[in-house]
């Protein structure tokens, strides 16, 4: 991208992000621009999608309430998956990444059918089951599409992004808008802790993979992972932390042997001086500090006294055990059926808004964690081997492409032990199916120049 091009799409999407900000009215029109933004092109289509996410997620006593946003993110949706689509027929070139887009449209189909036999809501899991699917395969298609120098730009882009909205949450720290949801958790420039706190864990994962993957990395990475760490012990996401500290360790030990690439060609951070400087003193810090450092980890797993609990384990418990035997009498009674794509375990629970002139829904939230037991419970035994194996396919492909995107794509899974919202394109999961796409994409070189 030239740089009168990358110039003239930073004066439109700052122009876009300050009209969302400004008020109600004109969050309508940022998002129509985004819209039209989106048919530009793959990349346009990509940063659309995550700038979509944004929006939906600012902090209300930032920007505007956006009450349209629910209806308004479809016409995202659809404006991406248009433009991604007329540009399609390059990706026959390459029969990895149409497979991979096939499978997911299959398996979209598939939450489809479910949900029109099954589901005790059929226009609420089919639109649903519709709004994921064209996210997930108009992102992967869109990564794919690009080639290795356009993929590698348009990522340091988004990472470029997160930093930004990491550096500007910072002033918040000490102002009571930093804590608006519940005066503890940081929500920084966002909605909500549970959305800050895990966006700081893709950002920290992704910071850690680029310094353990190079040889000499940057003292500005090392800053970066630093303050995620302690940005996510400040929100008070214990999932967050978990999954970021989990994926890493498991990132570190599994990339070598899924990648098929030898340990000091993945991993040459791990022999580099400045990446053992920061270990050793982390470490010497640890144990100076011990006795600050257990009322740290007791405060965030307690979430600084809300939640009395002694244990992570206790607190897991407490925090989704409930949610967990719920789930756990719907898959004995229902194991191969399930209960329905993204219906809540009592459906009676559910609270669906609609559109005045339609009647269609636009939004049907529901709480559930732990990803896998509510695949389970949804779609049955038959679509969660299906969408084992959809994971499982992407993990590998991401491996392949380095630490980088394998430490990004774990921890995006990860977090859905605590959060179900791999499906949930509308809110915190659309980040995370922007970064599994671009994961997926790093597996393998297209030697194309992208439209």
């Amino acid at each position: 991208m030239s740089r009168t091009a990358a110039l003239a799409s930073g004066i439109f999407i700052s122009l876009a992000l300050a009209l969302r900000i400004a008020t109600e009215s004109t969050t309508i029109v940022g998002y129509l621009m985004l819209a039209v933004y989106a048919l530009l092109g793959r990349r346009q289509a990509i940063e659309a999608l995550a700038l979509s996410w944004l929006f939906g997620m600012f902090n209300p006593g930032i920007a505007a309430e956006a009450t349209a946003a629910s209806a308004l993110r479809y016409v995202v949706l659809l404006s991406a998956a248009t433009s991604v689509l007329v540009r399609s027929r390059a990706l026959r070139e390459n029969l990895r990444a149409g497979r991979v887009t096939t499978m997911t449209l299959l398996l979209g189909l598939f939450f489809v059918v479910h949900a029109v036999l099954f589901s005790p809501v059929v226009d609420v899991s089919v639109l649903k089951a519709v709004s994921w699917t064209l996210a997930m395969a108009t992102l992967i298609a869109a990564w794919t599409g690009l080639n290795e120098e356009g993929r590698a730009a348009l990522a340091d882009r988004i990472f470029g992004g997160l930093t930004l909205l990491m550096i500007v949450s910072l002033p918040l720290l000490t102002l009571p808008v930093g804590y608006l949801r519940n005066g503890t958790g940081f929500q920084g420039v966002l909605n909500h802790p549970q959305a800050f706190g895990p966006a700081m864990a893709l950002l920290g994962a992704w910071a850690a993979g680029r310094m353990l993957g190079e040889r000499r990395p940057p003292w500005s990475l090392v800053l970066v992972v630093g303050a995620c760490l302690v940005l996510v012990i400040l929100s008070e996401a214990r999932t967050a932390g978990f999954a970021l500290v989990l994926a890493m360790a498991i990132a570190v030990v599994t990339v070598s042997r899924l990648s098929g690439r030898p340990m000091r060609a993945i991993l040459p951070g791990l022999k580099s001086r400045r990446v053992a400087f920061i270990a050793a003193l982390a470490a010497s810090g640890a144990i100076v500090s011990a006795a600050q450092l257990e009322r740290v980890v007791t405060d965030f797993i307690a979430k600084s006294g809300r939640a009395e609990v002694g244990s992570a384990l206790e607190a897991y418990e407490r925090s989704r055990g409930g949610k967990m035997e719920e789930m756990w009498a719907n898959i004995q009674q229902k194991p191969f059926q399930g209960i329905g794509f993204g219906v809540a375990s009592d459906p009676r629970d559910m609270d669906v808004p609609r559109d005045p002139v339609l009647g269609l829904p636009t939004s049907a939230p529901i709480e559930k964690g732990v990803l896998p037991l509510a695949v389970l419970e949804e779609v049955g035994l038959i679509g969660f081997l299906m969408v084992a194996a959809w994971v499982l396919i992407l993990l590998r492909r991401s491996a392949q492409g380095g630490i980088v995107p394998f430490a990004v794509a774990l921890t995006a899974l990860l977090l859905n032990l605590g959060e179900a919202n791999l499906f949930s394109p509308g809110g915190m999961g659309l980040l995370s199916l922007v970064l599994i796409g671009w994961a997926f994409a790093s597996g393998y070189k297209l030697n194309r120049v992208p439209r």
